[in-house]
């Protein structure tokens, strides 16, 4: 690794986003020792020559390119699939997950390869009897920095630069204690080759890890080679205590990748916007090994297929009406099942075949849809044929809500983002295909349609006849979820035999108000199936809150005329909403109603992805 450089020359600058500023060191240079340190610790072999990087804008997705020539014709051929004036869209084109690979390794000779160095440092050790005073005035006091493992030999050899990094950005960084946070970029200048360093806070060393850490850090690396372009390769050196095991590690790949995720579909020229455009290769170094590298691997690649789940989830959440609609919707789960290698079959339910199943519940809903109803039914299997358990996941499948005749008057611009329920469902279906957990058996189901406005939609007063035989007054014509969840519990508890249901919806804007926009609420009476819900939410990070089921408030639906009011008074709607869905659903089975209206959409990114990991740990589970 010796190399003699006399003709190198080393300047350090840091760089904060698209503006750069030079980075003092408190010397005039760094002197010749440090070029010849330098030189030790990048070979020649370090530098590759940055040529001119060449990424088609279809790497990451699927696109079309326009030229001068071609633009007159973009009339006559729209840039994605959508209607025509006649005929609704058929196809929901997906996003692709970054190609960039991640590898895993303990040789630290890795970095002599890599365009970008990132180094994990923690942060000094706090006392915990601490006051918080005690701690402020310790925040703003600059103290000296301690430096271990590779990080000490790197700042050695470059006569205490990075210590200097550290200090200078010590408000920021807080010499590592700020978990996820960045110093600037250290340029390391040979010759015509050019080698990135910079430090990543992994928190106060000793610190108990909270929930989320490890994805924490997953998510700052990805940002960190999207903000330094024109990266090809990235090492990140981890400590011997950070955690990587196969517990952690999937978190780690899941969330680089989920911070990678852009939506291109309906954009383009110059508006396309590709995160880590060139990236090919990020590798952890472990500086203390890993016990179990094929299990690390494994682990890496469970990451990013759980990743791909959740990119499919955004993707559904995301898309407008006039590509998504129940027939697309309908195409999306028949690609799952055809990309499964088999363990995923797919059962589409027309008109027909659902009014010989008495769905009046949901087809009351779907009589103003632009499509015909589509009652979607996947079917998982494990490979081995042996099945320990068998579960149902319901999605509620509205692809566009404006209220219907009790039309919206506010948010109505967001209503694409109804589907959430069923884009998780699907978005699990899709991990789980790939992952093929053991011992389950599970049925993804999802009832359909929009609820729009027309000459057949139903109106307020109407009464629908479910599947049971129950009879509903509708008493608003947008509490319609519930409606088609009726007949999709029934169908999975009487024609399926699911042994346990879990259902996933944005079912009510009350659920917003009382728990806010990043917590979904658990809505069930078996303590068992709350209790792994709420070990889920903890694992996957997807934040849950369990609700109270009220059994009082089932006055409000009562009806004058039929059996049930869809819809009770302004008070307490997340709970008898819960409460209807209870009488469609065998009341010895374990069975949850769980409201993600809030967490599904950000109002600054869009669609977050929201219960796609919840569902697939929750099914991986049951056949434990």
């Amino acid at each position: 690794m010796k190399l003699s450089v006399p003709s190198a020359t080393i300047i350090a600058m840091a760089f904060y986003g698209s503006t750069s500023a030079a980075f003092s060191l408190g010397r005039q240079n760094i002197g010749r020792k440090a070029v010849g340190n330098a030189a030790q610790i990048f070979g020649a072999t370090a530098y590759l020559a940055h040529g001119p990087v060449a990424v088609s804008a279809a790497k990451n997705f699927q696109t079309k390119s326009f030229s001068k020539a071609t633009a007159l014709n973009m009339a006559k051929e729209a840039p994605f699939k959508t209607w025509s004036f006649d005929k609704a869209c058929d196809t929901m084109e997906f996003n692709d997950v970054s190609s960039a690979s991640i590898a895993i390794t303990d040789d630290l000779k890795t970095i002599d390869n890599s365009d970008l160095v990132i180094i994990g440092v923690y942060g000094p050790k706090k006392d915990e009897e601490e006051d918080d005073d005690e701690a402020k005035k310790e925040d703003e006091e600059v103290s000296q920095p301690t430096l271990v493992g590779k990080a000490k030999d790197l700042d050695d050899l470059l006569e205490g630069a990075l210590t200097d990094l550290m200090e200078e950005n010590f408000k920021n960084f807080k010499h590592g204690a700020s978990a996820g946070k960045a110093t600037p970029v250290l340029r390391i200048f040979s010759g015509d080759k050019t080698k990135r360093i910079m430090l990543l806070g992994l928190g106060s060393e000793g610190k108990d890890m909270e929930d989320g850490f490890v994805s924490k850090i997953g998510s700052a690396l990805a940002t960190q080679c999207d903000t330094n372009k024109k990266v090809k390769t990235c090492s990140i050196v981890l400590p011997a205590s950070f955690p990587m095991d196969e517990t952690h590690l999937p978190d780690f790949s899941t969330e680089f990748y989920n911070t990678l995720y852009s939506d291109n579909r309906y954009r383009t020229g110059d508006n396309i916007k590709i995160k880590a455009e060139g990236l090919e290769t990020v590798t952890i170094v472990a500086e203390g090994g890993v016990a179990d590298y094929a299990a690390a691997t494994t682990a890496i690649e469970t990451g990013k297929a759980l990743a791909a789940g959740v990119s499919l989830t955004k993707d559904i959440v995301n898309a407008p009406h006039n590509v998504l609609n129940s027939e697309s919707l309908a195409n999306v789960a028949r690609k799952i099942a055809e990309e499964s290698g088999g363990t995923i079959t797919c059962t589409i339910l027309g008109k027909e075949e659902c009014e010989k199943r008495g769905m009046g519940a949901y087809l009351g809903v779907a009589r103003g849809s632009e499509t015909e109803p589509q009652f979607i039914h996947m079917t998982y299997t494990p490979k081995s044929g042996d099945v320990k358990k068998k579960v149902g996941i319901v999605g509620k499948g509205l692809l566009f809500d404006t209220g219907g005749y009790n039309i919206k008057t506010a948010m109505m611009e967001l209503m694409k983002f109804d589907c959430g329920g069923s884009a998780a469902v699907l978005g699990a279906a899709k991990a789980v295909g790939a992952l093929a957990p053991e011992g389950v058996e599970a049925h993804f189901i999802i009832a359909a349609c929009e609820n729009m406005i027309n000459d057949r939609a139903m109106v307020p007063s109407d009464v629908l006849t479910a599947s049971n035989g129950k009879t509903i007054e509708i008493g608003n014509t947008d509490a319609e979820g519930r409606l088609t969840l009726a007949d999709a519990l029934v169908y999975a508890d009487k024609e399926v035999g699911c042994e346990s249901i879990i259902e996933m919806s944005t079912l009510t804007g009350a659920i917003m108000v009382s728990l806010g926009k990043e917590v979904c609420g658990i809505f069930t009476e078996d303590d068992d199936l709350a209790k792994d819900l709420a070990d889920v939410s903890k694992v996957t990070g997807e934040k849950s809150w369990r609700m109270p089921m009220v059994k009082s408030y089932n006055k409000q639906l009562e009806s004058k005329i039929a059996d049930l009011n869809n819809c009770g008074s302004r008070y307490g709607g997340s709970i008898t909403a819960a409460l209807f869905l209870q009488n469609f659903v065998n009341k010895k089975k374990p069975f949850a109603h769980i409201d993600i209206a809030g967490p599904v959409w950000d109002d600054s990114t869009g669609a977050t992805g929201f219960g796609a990991k919840m569902v697939t740990e929750w099914i991986s589970k049951q056949g434990k």
